[in-house]
Protein backbone atom coordinates (compact mmCIF):
# COMPACT_ATOMS: atom_id res chain seq x y z
CA UNK A 1 0.00 0.00 0.00
CA UNK A 2 1.26 3.09 -0.82
CA UNK A 3 1.87 5.65 1.78
CA UNK A 4 -0.48 8.47 0.30
CA UNK A 5 -3.28 5.83 0.73
CA UNK A 6 -2.71 5.98 4.59
CA UNK A 7 -1.76 9.51 4.99
CA UNK A 8 -4.29 11.32 6.81
CA UNK A 9 -4.26 14.28 3.92
CA UNK A 10 -5.79 10.73 1.98
CA UNK A 11 -8.94 10.63 4.38
CA UNK A 12 -9.85 14.29 2.56
CA UNK A 13 -9.96 13.85 -0.99
CA UNK A 14 -13.12 11.89 -1.21
CA UNK A 15 -14.48 11.85 -4.68
CA UNK A 16 -18.03 10.81 -3.42
CA UNK A 17 -18.61 14.08 -0.45
CA UNK A 18 -21.69 14.79 -0.93
CA UNK A 19 -21.81 18.23 1.56
CA UNK A 20 -19.35 20.17 3.69
CA UNK A 21 -16.78 17.98 5.46
CA UNK A 22 -17.49 20.13 8.53
CA UNK A 23 -20.08 22.42 10.19
CA UNK A 24 -18.57 24.42 13.25
CA UNK A 25 -21.41 26.21 14.94
CA UNK A 26 -23.77 26.51 11.95
CA UNK A 27 -20.75 27.59 9.57
CA UNK A 28 -19.92 25.11 6.90
CA UNK A 29 -16.49 24.00 5.96
CA UNK A 30 -15.94 22.19 2.53
CA UNK A 31 -12.97 20.19 1.92
CA UNK A 32 -11.55 22.47 -0.53
CA UNK A 33 -11.62 25.56 2.43
CA UNK A 34 -10.18 22.59 5.47
CA UNK A 35 -7.48 21.62 2.84
CA UNK A 36 -6.51 25.14 2.17
CA UNK A 37 -6.48 26.31 5.98
CA UNK A 38 -4.25 22.75 6.11
CA UNK A 39 -1.77 24.23 3.87
CA UNK A 40 -1.88 27.55 5.78
CA UNK A 41 -1.49 25.75 9.13
CA UNK A 42 1.30 24.00 8.21
CA UNK A 43 3.42 27.01 6.56
CA UNK A 44 2.54 29.47 9.67
CA UNK A 45 3.78 26.08 11.72
CA UNK A 46 7.46 26.00 9.97
CA UNK A 47 7.13 29.59 10.40
CA UNK A 48 7.18 28.85 14.58
CA UNK A 49 10.82 26.49 13.73
CA UNK A 50 8.42 23.69 13.85
CA UNK A 51 10.05 20.64 12.09
CA UNK A 52 10.34 16.72 11.81
CA UNK A 53 10.40 15.65 15.18
CA UNK A 54 8.87 18.81 17.44
CA UNK A 55 5.80 17.99 19.32
CA UNK A 56 3.04 20.80 19.55
CA UNK A 57 0.32 21.09 22.01
CA UNK A 58 -2.88 21.80 21.51
CA UNK A 59 -5.01 22.98 24.15
CA UNK A 60 -8.37 24.39 22.70
CA UNK A 61 -12.11 23.26 22.62
CA UNK A 62 -13.76 21.45 18.89
CA UNK A 63 -12.32 23.91 16.16
CA UNK A 64 -11.61 23.49 12.93
CA UNK A 65 -8.16 24.92 13.93
CA UNK A 66 -7.71 21.54 16.04
CA UNK A 67 -8.19 19.24 12.97
CA UNK A 68 -5.95 22.11 11.10
CA UNK A 69 -3.19 21.75 13.49
CA UNK A 70 -3.50 18.16 13.15
CA UNK A 71 -3.37 17.42 9.43
CA UNK A 72 -0.22 20.32 9.13
CA UNK A 73 1.50 18.55 12.11
CA UNK A 74 1.57 15.34 9.56
CA UNK A 75 2.46 17.32 6.59
CA UNK A 76 5.44 18.81 8.42
CA UNK A 77 6.11 15.09 9.96
CA UNK A 78 5.90 16.90 13.62
CA UNK A 79 3.53 15.72 16.51
CA UNK A 80 0.73 17.01 18.35
CA UNK A 81 -0.14 16.61 21.73
CA UNK A 82 -3.49 16.52 22.53
CA UNK A 83 -4.54 18.36 25.96
CA UNK A 84 -7.80 18.23 27.75
CA UNK A 85 -9.55 21.21 28.31
CA UNK A 86 -10.40 20.11 31.53
CA UNK A 87 -7.05 19.89 32.27
CA UNK A 88 -5.79 21.92 35.16
CA UNK A 89 -1.75 23.44 36.16
CA UNK A 90 -0.72 20.04 37.32
CA UNK A 91 -1.76 17.88 34.45
CA UNK A 92 -0.61 20.49 31.52
CA UNK A 93 2.36 20.58 33.30
CA UNK A 94 2.70 16.92 33.27
CA UNK A 95 1.50 16.72 29.63
CA UNK A 96 4.16 19.59 28.33
CA UNK A 97 7.01 17.82 30.75
CA UNK A 98 6.18 14.20 29.42
CA UNK A 99 5.76 15.12 25.69
CA UNK A 100 8.75 17.63 25.85
CA UNK A 101 6.40 20.35 23.37
CA UNK A 102 7.95 23.42 21.99
CA UNK A 103 4.85 25.22 21.41
CA UNK A 104 1.70 24.96 23.19
CA UNK A 105 -1.36 26.28 21.06
CA UNK A 106 -3.58 27.77 23.56
CA UNK A 107 -7.46 29.43 23.79
CA UNK A 108 -7.83 32.71 24.91
CA UNK A 109 -10.78 31.98 26.98
CA UNK A 110 -14.03 29.69 26.80
CA UNK A 111 -16.85 29.84 29.03
CA UNK A 112 -15.57 29.54 32.38
CA UNK A 113 -11.83 28.56 31.67
CA UNK A 114 -9.28 30.72 32.78
CA UNK A 115 -6.66 29.08 30.80
CA UNK A 116 -4.22 32.26 31.19
CA UNK A 117 -4.31 31.41 34.90
CA UNK A 118 -3.98 27.78 34.97
CA UNK A 119 -0.77 28.40 32.85
CA UNK A 120 0.50 31.14 35.42
CA UNK A 121 0.62 28.14 38.30
CA UNK A 122 2.60 25.86 35.73
CA UNK A 123 6.13 26.23 36.96
CA UNK A 124 8.23 27.03 33.62
CA UNK A 125 11.40 25.24 35.15
CA UNK A 126 9.31 21.96 34.75
CA UNK A 127 8.47 22.59 31.26
CA UNK A 128 11.93 23.66 29.88
CA UNK A 129 11.12 22.56 26.28
CA UNK A 130 8.32 24.46 26.02
CA UNK A 131 9.16 27.93 23.76
CA UNK A 132 6.08 29.81 22.71
CA UNK A 133 2.25 30.10 23.34
CA UNK A 134 -0.12 30.28 20.42
CA UNK A 135 -3.26 31.93 21.30
CA UNK A 136 -6.50 31.67 19.62
CA UNK A 137 -8.76 34.62 19.65
CA UNK A 138 -6.08 36.73 21.15
CA UNK A 139 -2.85 38.40 20.30
CA UNK A 140 -1.66 37.23 23.77
CA UNK A 141 -2.36 36.19 27.00
CA UNK A 142 -0.24 36.60 30.34
CA UNK A 143 2.31 33.96 30.73
CA UNK A 144 5.66 32.95 31.80
CA UNK A 145 6.27 32.65 27.81
CA UNK A 146 6.48 35.14 24.47
CA UNK A 147 2.84 34.69 23.15
CA UNK A 148 1.45 35.24 19.49
CA UNK A 149 -1.71 35.18 17.53
CA UNK A 150 -2.81 31.72 16.19
CA UNK A 151 -4.57 32.81 13.36
CA UNK A 152 -1.48 35.50 11.74
CA UNK A 153 -1.58 34.43 8.79
CA UNK A 154 -0.94 36.69 5.53
CA UNK A 155 -0.99 36.92 1.87
CA UNK A 156 3.09 36.85 1.81
CA UNK A 157 3.44 34.18 4.09
CA UNK A 158 5.77 31.86 2.80
CA UNK A 159 4.53 28.58 1.59
CA UNK A 160 4.71 25.64 3.49
CA UNK A 161 7.79 22.92 3.01
CA UNK A 162 7.19 20.10 0.98
CA UNK A 163 5.00 16.80 2.52
CA UNK A 164 6.57 14.51 4.68
CA UNK A 165 5.75 10.99 3.59
CA UNK A 166 6.87 8.55 6.80
CA UNK A 167 3.39 7.79 7.19
CA UNK A 168 4.59 5.65 10.69
CA UNK A 169 6.48 7.99 12.64
CA UNK A 170 4.30 9.53 15.92
CA UNK A 171 1.97 11.97 14.70
CA UNK A 172 -0.44 12.19 17.77
CA UNK A 173 -0.64 11.54 21.54
CA UNK A 174 -3.20 10.84 23.67
CA UNK A 175 -3.37 10.72 27.42
CA UNK A 176 -3.69 7.53 29.09
CA UNK A 177 -4.59 6.25 32.78
CA UNK A 178 -1.10 5.45 34.83
CA UNK A 179 -0.68 4.06 37.80
CA UNK A 180 1.77 6.93 39.14
CA UNK A 181 1.21 10.85 39.23
CA UNK A 182 0.15 11.34 35.80
CA UNK A 183 -0.96 9.66 32.53
CA UNK A 184 0.98 8.08 30.04
CA UNK A 185 1.31 9.67 26.54
CA UNK A 186 -0.15 7.31 24.16
CA UNK A 187 1.63 7.65 19.82
CA UNK A 188 -0.12 7.18 17.11
CA UNK A 189 1.04 7.20 13.57
CA UNK A 190 -1.00 8.53 10.27
CA UNK A 191 -0.80 4.73 9.41
CA UNK A 192 -2.86 3.68 12.52
CA UNK A 193 -5.54 6.92 12.41
CA UNK A 194 -5.82 6.80 8.67
CA UNK A 195 -6.29 2.89 8.44
CA UNK A 196 -8.55 2.72 11.20
CA UNK A 197 -10.66 5.52 10.09
CA UNK A 198 -11.58 3.71 6.35
CA UNK A 199 -12.13 0.77 8.37
CA UNK A 200 -14.66 1.69 10.43
CA UNK A 201 -16.28 3.99 7.56
CA UNK A 202 -16.85 0.50 5.39
CA UNK A 203 -18.00 -1.27 8.70
CA UNK A 204 -20.59 1.10 9.23
CA UNK A 205 -21.30 1.30 5.34
CA UNK A 206 -21.13 4.66 5.57
CA UNK A 207 -22.30 6.74 2.20
CA UNK A 208 -21.62 10.59 2.20
CA UNK A 209 -25.37 11.25 1.06
CA UNK A 210 -27.39 9.76 3.41
CA UNK A 211 -25.22 9.55 7.09
CA UNK A 212 -24.11 12.66 9.10
CA UNK A 213 -22.45 12.95 12.22
CA UNK A 214 -22.91 14.94 15.21
CA UNK A 215 -19.78 14.94 16.64
CA UNK A 216 -20.64 15.44 20.85
CA UNK A 217 -17.37 14.48 22.48
CA UNK A 218 -13.90 16.07 22.58
CA UNK A 219 -11.13 15.69 19.89
CA UNK A 220 -8.48 15.42 22.36
CA UNK A 221 -9.86 12.04 23.43
CA UNK A 222 -9.59 9.11 21.11
CA UNK A 223 -13.56 8.65 21.13
CA UNK A 224 -14.57 12.10 19.98
CA UNK A 225 -10.86 12.28 17.14
CA UNK A 226 -11.99 8.38 15.54
CA UNK A 227 -15.47 9.40 14.74
CA UNK A 228 -14.38 12.65 13.11
CA UNK A 229 -11.79 10.93 11.27
CA UNK A 230 -14.21 7.82 10.08
CA UNK A 231 -16.81 9.95 8.73
CA UNK A 232 -14.60 12.40 7.20
CA UNK A 233 -12.85 9.39 5.40
CA UNK A 234 -16.36 8.33 4.03
CA UNK A 235 -17.16 12.24 2.82
CA UNK A 236 -20.33 12.35 5.25
CA UNK A 237 -20.62 15.99 6.85
CA UNK A 238 -19.93 16.71 10.15
CA UNK A 239 -21.95 18.60 12.89
CA UNK A 240 -19.57 19.89 15.41
CA UNK A 241 -20.12 21.37 18.89
CA UNK A 242 -17.53 23.24 20.68
CA UNK A 243 -17.85 21.51 23.81
CA UNK A 244 -21.18 18.95 24.76
CA UNK A 245 -24.51 20.99 25.72
CA UNK A 246 -27.83 18.87 25.57
CA UNK A 247 -30.15 21.69 24.24
CA UNK A 248 -27.72 22.85 21.23
CA UNK A 249 -26.99 18.86 20.32
CA UNK A 250 -31.06 18.11 20.47
CA UNK A 251 -31.37 21.15 18.20
CA UNK A 252 -28.94 19.74 16.04
CA UNK A 253 -29.40 15.87 15.59
CA UNK A 254 -33.68 17.02 15.06
CA UNK A 255 -32.87 20.22 12.49
CA UNK A 256 -30.11 18.74 10.36
CA UNK A 257 -31.13 15.19 10.00
CA UNK A 258 -28.54 13.59 11.64
CA UNK A 259 -27.96 9.62 11.01
CA UNK A 260 -24.93 8.68 13.77
CA UNK A 261 -23.79 9.97 17.03
CA UNK A 262 -21.28 8.97 19.82
CA UNK A 263 -20.75 9.71 22.92
CA UNK A 264 -21.76 8.54 27.13
CA UNK A 265 -25.01 7.11 28.40
CA UNK A 266 -25.26 10.42 30.59
CA UNK A 267 -25.03 12.33 26.92
CA UNK A 268 -27.70 10.66 25.56
CA UNK A 269 -29.58 10.76 28.85
CA UNK A 270 -29.19 14.51 29.31
CA UNK A 271 -30.45 14.94 25.25
CA UNK A 272 -33.39 12.58 26.11
CA UNK A 273 -34.63 14.22 29.15
CA UNK A 274 -34.82 17.19 27.03
CA UNK A 275 -37.98 16.29 24.88
CA UNK A 276 -41.33 14.81 25.42
CA UNK A 277 -41.70 13.71 21.91
CA UNK A 278 -42.18 9.94 21.83
CA UNK A 279 -39.84 9.54 18.77
CA UNK A 280 -38.24 12.43 18.56
CA UNK A 281 -34.79 11.54 15.94
CA UNK A 282 -36.88 9.83 13.42
CA UNK A 283 -33.43 9.82 10.97
CA UNK A 284 -31.19 8.58 14.09
CA UNK A 285 -29.72 5.38 12.42
CA UNK A 286 -26.56 3.81 15.22
CA UNK A 287 -26.21 6.15 18.66
CA UNK A 288 -23.08 4.31 19.88
CA UNK A 289 -22.31 4.62 23.62
CA UNK A 290 -20.13 4.09 26.36
CA UNK A 291 -21.60 2.97 29.62
CA UNK A 292 -19.92 4.91 32.59
CA UNK A 293 -23.16 5.56 34.90
CA UNK A 294 -25.77 3.29 36.85
CA UNK A 295 -28.82 3.09 34.95
CA UNK A 296 -27.82 2.43 31.88
CA UNK A 297 -29.42 -0.61 30.48
CA UNK A 298 -32.32 1.38 31.11
CA UNK A 299 -31.60 4.10 29.67
CA UNK A 300 -31.08 1.84 26.62
CA UNK A 301 -34.23 0.82 26.77
CA UNK A 302 -35.83 3.71 26.63
CA UNK A 303 -34.11 4.92 24.18
CA UNK A 304 -34.89 2.15 22.30
CA UNK A 305 -38.93 2.53 22.98
CA UNK A 306 -38.21 6.35 21.50
CA UNK A 307 -36.52 5.46 17.97
CA UNK A 308 -32.62 6.30 19.48
CA UNK A 309 -31.20 2.40 18.47
CA UNK A 310 -28.44 2.80 21.20
CA UNK A 311 -24.85 0.34 20.32
CA UNK A 312 -22.42 -0.77 22.48
CA UNK A 313 -18.87 -0.18 22.02
CA UNK A 314 -15.18 -0.85 23.09
CA UNK A 315 -12.15 1.20 22.32
CA UNK A 316 -9.09 2.79 24.29
CA UNK A 317 -6.38 5.00 23.18
CA UNK A 318 -4.37 2.44 22.30
CA UNK A 319 -6.20 0.50 19.92
CA UNK A 320 -8.20 3.86 19.21
CA UNK A 321 -11.91 4.26 19.89
CA UNK A 322 -14.83 2.20 18.22
CA UNK A 323 -12.38 -0.31 17.74
CA UNK A 324 -15.70 -2.55 17.94
CA UNK A 325 -19.33 -2.09 17.90
CA UNK A 326 -23.33 -3.93 18.64
CA UNK A 327 -24.64 -4.77 15.24
CA UNK A 328 -28.25 -3.95 14.20
CA UNK A 329 -28.81 -7.96 13.88
CA UNK A 330 -27.99 -8.69 17.52
CA UNK A 331 -30.49 -9.06 20.29
CA UNK A 332 -31.26 -6.03 22.18
CA UNK A 333 -29.61 -7.03 25.39
CA UNK A 334 -26.31 -8.01 23.49
CA UNK A 335 -26.15 -5.29 21.18
CA UNK A 336 -26.29 -2.75 23.79
CA UNK A 337 -23.33 -4.73 25.79
CA UNK A 338 -19.89 -2.87 25.53
CA UNK A 339 -17.89 -4.60 23.43
CA UNK A 340 -19.05 -6.41 19.93
CA UNK A 341 -18.12 -6.92 16.32
CA UNK A 342 -14.61 -5.46 15.47
CA UNK A 343 -14.65 -2.91 12.68
CA UNK A 344 -11.20 -4.43 10.85
CA UNK A 345 -11.47 -7.61 9.47
CA UNK A 346 -7.93 -7.78 10.32
CA UNK A 347 -8.16 -7.03 14.33
CA UNK A 348 -8.00 -10.12 16.39
CA UNK A 349 -9.25 -10.46 20.32
CA UNK A 350 -8.50 -13.25 21.93
CA UNK A 351 -9.00 -13.36 25.91
CA UNK A 352 -6.08 -14.60 28.81
CA UNK A 353 -6.90 -16.08 32.05
CA UNK A 354 -5.49 -13.68 34.49
CA UNK A 355 -4.82 -16.94 37.15
CA UNK A 356 -3.57 -19.31 34.82
CA UNK A 357 -2.05 -17.29 32.19
CA UNK A 358 -4.08 -20.04 29.31
CA UNK A 359 -6.06 -18.94 26.85
CA UNK A 360 -9.83 -18.57 27.54
CA UNK A 361 -12.77 -20.27 26.16
CA UNK A 362 -15.89 -18.86 24.58
CA UNK A 363 -18.19 -17.62 27.86
CA UNK A 364 -15.20 -17.49 30.29
CA UNK A 365 -13.80 -14.20 31.87
CA UNK A 366 -10.56 -13.19 31.61
CA UNK A 367 -8.13 -9.91 30.22
CA UNK A 368 -8.59 -8.97 27.04
CA UNK A 369 -6.12 -9.11 24.70
CA UNK A 370 -5.96 -7.35 21.44
CA UNK A 371 -3.74 -7.21 17.69
CA UNK A 372 -5.16 -4.85 15.49
CA UNK A 373 -4.10 -2.53 12.58
CA UNK A 374 -5.37 0.05 14.49
CA UNK A 375 -2.87 -0.56 17.45
CA UNK A 376 -0.81 2.02 19.22
CA UNK A 377 2.71 2.54 18.17
CA UNK A 378 3.80 2.43 21.43
CA UNK A 379 4.13 4.64 25.08
CA UNK A 380 6.18 8.04 24.00
CA UNK A 381 9.40 8.17 25.10
CA UNK A 382 8.45 5.22 27.73
CA UNK A 383 10.21 2.01 26.19
CA UNK A 384 9.56 0.42 29.02
CA UNK A 385 5.94 0.92 29.56
CA UNK A 386 5.46 -0.16 25.78
CA UNK A 387 6.98 -3.49 26.48
CA UNK A 388 5.00 -4.51 29.33
CA UNK A 389 2.09 -3.80 27.10
CA UNK A 390 2.78 -5.79 24.45
CA UNK A 391 2.99 -10.01 24.58
CA UNK A 392 5.78 -11.51 22.83
CA UNK A 393 3.53 -12.25 19.52
CA UNK A 394 2.56 -8.30 19.24
CA UNK A 395 -0.92 -7.99 21.03
CA UNK A 396 -1.52 -5.14 23.40
CA UNK A 397 -2.75 -5.86 26.91
CA UNK A 398 -5.53 -3.96 27.57
CA UNK A 399 -6.13 -4.45 31.43
CA UNK A 400 -9.83 -5.19 30.93
CA UNK A 401 -12.12 -7.80 32.03
CA UNK A 402 -14.17 -9.83 29.05
CA UNK A 403 -15.26 -12.65 27.62
CA UNK A 404 -15.71 -14.24 24.22
CA UNK A 405 -19.37 -14.45 22.81
CA UNK A 406 -18.03 -17.50 20.63
CA UNK A 407 -19.93 -15.70 17.33
CA UNK A 408 -16.63 -13.48 16.58
CA UNK A 409 -18.04 -10.92 19.31
CA UNK A 410 -16.91 -9.63 22.59
CA UNK A 411 -18.16 -8.43 25.65
CA UNK A 412 -16.37 -5.69 27.72
CA UNK A 413 -17.40 -6.60 31.17
CA UNK A 414 -15.27 -4.17 33.56
CA UNK A 415 -11.81 -2.56 34.25
CA UNK A 416 -9.14 -4.51 35.69
CA UNK A 417 -7.24 -2.88 38.72
CA UNK A 418 -7.95 -0.03 40.13
CA UNK A 419 -8.57 2.89 37.56
CA UNK A 420 -11.32 5.25 38.07
CA UNK A 421 -14.17 6.26 35.32
CA UNK A 422 -14.84 9.57 35.92
CA UNK A 423 -16.18 12.62 34.26
CA UNK A 424 -16.22 9.70 31.20
CA UNK A 425 -12.86 9.86 31.35
CA UNK A 426 -10.07 6.85 33.15
CA UNK A 427 -8.39 7.86 35.80
CA UNK A 428 -5.48 6.61 37.81
CA UNK A 429 -5.93 7.12 41.60
CA UNK A 430 -2.47 7.68 41.82
CA UNK A 431 -2.99 11.49 40.58
CA UNK A 432 -5.32 12.09 42.82
CA UNK A 433 -3.01 10.89 45.72
CA UNK A 434 0.03 12.41 44.78
CA UNK A 435 -1.93 16.43 44.75
CA UNK A 436 -2.93 15.14 48.31
CA UNK A 437 0.12 14.39 49.54
CA UNK A 438 1.58 17.39 48.03
CA UNK A 439 -0.67 19.54 50.40
CA UNK A 440 -0.12 20.43 54.16
CA UNK A 441 -0.74 18.64 56.69
CA UNK A 442 -1.60 15.39 54.33
CA UNK A 443 1.08 12.06 55.14
CA UNK A 444 -0.53 9.71 52.55
CA UNK A 445 -3.76 9.52 50.90
CA UNK A 446 -5.84 7.24 49.04
CA UNK A 447 -8.30 7.22 46.49
CA UNK A 448 -11.39 5.04 45.66
CA UNK A 449 -14.36 5.62 43.35
CA UNK A 450 -18.03 5.83 44.67
CA UNK A 451 -21.48 5.77 43.35
CA UNK A 452 -22.77 8.84 44.93
CA UNK A 453 -26.46 9.72 43.70
CA UNK A 454 -26.05 7.35 40.41
CA UNK A 455 -22.87 9.70 39.22
CA UNK A 456 -19.04 8.00 39.25
CA UNK A 457 -17.46 9.99 41.64
CA UNK A 458 -14.18 9.50 44.12
CA UNK A 459 -13.67 9.44 47.69
CA UNK A 460 -10.21 10.44 49.52
CA UNK A 461 -9.40 8.77 52.32
CA UNK A 462 -6.23 11.02 54.34
CA UNK A 463 -3.85 10.70 57.21
CA UNK A 464 -3.15 13.84 58.97
CA UNK A 465 0.78 14.65 59.48
CA UNK A 466 0.04 17.36 62.66
CA UNK A 467 -2.90 18.91 63.13
CA UNK A 468 -5.49 17.31 60.65
CA UNK A 469 -6.57 19.14 57.29
CA UNK A 470 -9.85 20.39 56.65
CA UNK A 471 -11.80 18.84 53.72
CA UNK A 472 -12.76 22.25 52.60
CA UNK A 473 -8.85 23.70 52.52
CA UNK A 474 -7.46 20.32 50.77
CA UNK A 475 -10.66 20.27 48.30
CA UNK A 476 -10.25 24.48 47.46
CA UNK A 477 -6.34 23.24 46.64
CA UNK A 478 -7.10 20.49 44.08
CA UNK A 479 -9.74 22.62 42.36
CA UNK A 480 -6.29 24.64 41.25
CA UNK A 481 -4.38 21.58 40.32
CA UNK A 482 -6.84 18.96 38.80
CA UNK A 483 -10.17 19.15 36.50
CA UNK A 484 -13.38 18.98 38.09
CA UNK A 485 -14.42 15.64 37.35
CA UNK A 486 -11.53 14.71 39.72
CA UNK A 487 -12.45 16.46 42.93
CA UNK A 488 -13.51 13.67 45.50
CA UNK A 489 -16.98 14.01 46.96
CA UNK A 490 -15.52 13.80 50.44
CA UNK A 491 -12.03 13.30 52.36
CA UNK A 492 -12.25 11.10 55.30
CA UNK A 493 -9.19 11.98 57.99
CA UNK A 494 -8.21 8.54 59.26
CA UNK A 495 -5.46 7.07 61.67
CA UNK A 496 -4.24 4.00 59.09
CA UNK A 497 -5.45 2.22 56.15
CA UNK A 498 -7.30 -1.45 55.67
CA UNK A 499 -4.29 -3.76 54.90
CA UNK A 500 -3.59 -7.02 53.92
CA UNK A 501 -0.19 -8.95 54.99
CA UNK A 502 0.87 -11.23 51.60
CA UNK A 503 3.78 -13.04 50.48
CA UNK A 504 4.70 -9.83 48.15
CA UNK A 505 3.88 -7.42 51.01
CA UNK A 506 1.52 -5.14 52.76
CA UNK A 507 -1.59 -4.28 50.38
CA UNK A 508 -4.20 -1.83 50.88
CA UNK A 509 -7.48 -2.86 51.18
CA UNK A 510 -8.61 -0.49 48.57
CA UNK A 511 -12.51 -2.54 48.02
CA UNK A 512 -12.46 -2.20 51.98
CA UNK A 513 -11.91 1.33 51.67
CA UNK A 514 -15.01 2.34 49.15
CA UNK A 515 -17.27 0.12 51.28
CA UNK A 516 -16.07 2.38 54.50
CA UNK A 517 -16.67 5.27 51.83
CA UNK A 518 -20.06 3.82 50.78
CA UNK A 519 -20.94 3.10 54.19
CA UNK A 520 -20.12 6.84 55.51
CA UNK A 521 -22.41 8.40 52.46
CA UNK A 522 -25.37 6.69 52.76
CA UNK A 523 -25.10 7.60 56.54
CA UNK A 524 -25.24 11.70 55.46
Amino acid sequence: MRPNDVSLQSLIGTDTAAGPAFVFDGTPVTRAEFSSKVEQTAAWLAAQDIDKGDVVAVWLVNRVEWVALLFAAARLGAVIAAVNTRYRAAEVAHLLRLSGAKLLVVEAAFRSIDFAAILADVDKAHVPALRKLAVVGADAIPAHWPSVAFDAFTADSPPAPPPQDDVDLPVLLYTTSGTTRGPKLVAHSQRTLATHAAAVAKALALSPRRHSLLALLPFCGTFGMTGLLAFLAAGATIHVLDAFEAAPALNILGTQKITHSFGSDEMFRRILALTDAPRPFPHAEMFGFAAFQPGWRELAAEAEARGMSLFGLYGSSEVQALFSIGRAGDAFTDRIEGGGWPMSPDARVRIRDTETGASAAPGVSGEIEISAPSRFLGYFNNPDATREAITADGFFRTGDIGRLRGDGAFVYETRAGDAMRLGGFLVAPGEIEDELKSCDGVADAQVVAVDLKGQARCAAFVIAAGEPPREETLIARLRERLAGYKIPARIYVVEAFPVTDSANGVKIQRARLRAIAMERIASE
